[in-house]
């Protein structure tokens, strides 16, 4: 028995660790849309990064988001906190964008989010003081990883992304300074400023 229970860490009984390494054992825990946008100043450092979020289902109820990263702190707006502060506490302040960055505790906002994606043409978000535009979409790709770690946890996603040419953000009103990074091939552009939808979380 000693050696059963060494070898069989207690999580294994709900399938934690097993759904941790055998992606086929996860389970979907949100579906939606995420488009992202990141701007920078000329010396290369993130003057902000803004994760627009559009959920269709997930284990903490459905509704649009946004997080706002910024030097100053980290801003979330939406109209159900639960939901909207788990969207920048379990997936945010992971993601590679803010790797390195500080993240400091999110102030949330209560607000109506209006979120309109349409990978022929861009985005257009707006709520709590916030608002988003992304166009010129450069190419429309599937995407897939077993492989994505939050919080040193393996999950799994797939997405459709679609990088884009141009985008703006504006904060109170005031144009969030910073520029998109374009690069990429002709044939497989990317950019800073990216549409992602048919979006599915498993863990």
């Amino acid at each position: 028995m000693g050696l059963l229970a060494t070898a069989t860490p207690a999580s294994a009984a709900d399938g934690t660790t097993a759904a941790a390494t055998d992606p086929a054992l996860r389970k979907p825990i949100l579906v939606g849309a995420n488009p992202g946008l990141q701007l920078f100043d000329t010396s290369g450092s993130c003057t902000a990064y803004l994760s627009t979020w559009q959920v269709e289902w997930s284990t903490h109820g459905a509704g649009n988001a946004l997080v706002l990263w910024r030097p100053d702190g980290v801003r979330v707006v939406g109209e159900d906190p639960h939901l909207a502060l788990w969207l920048a506490d379990h997936f945010v302040r992971h993601f590679p964008e803010l790797d390195g960055l500080p993240w400091s505790a999110p102030k949330f906002h209560r607000s109506p989010v209006q979120v309109r994606l349409d990978l022929a043409s861009g985005l257009q978000a707006r709520g709590g003081g916030i608002e988003v535009r992304m166009a010129d979409v450069l190419d429309r790709r599937a995407f897939a990883t077993d492989q994505f770690p939050l919080a040193d946890v393996e999950h799994s996603l797939s997405l459709v992304i679609g990088p884009c040419g141009r985008a703006q953000a504006r904060v109170d009103g005031r144009v969030q300074p910073g520029e998109i990074s374009l690069g990429g091939t002709p044939n497989r552009p990317s950019s800073s400023a990216f549409l992602a939808t048919a979006e599915v979380w498993r863990a």
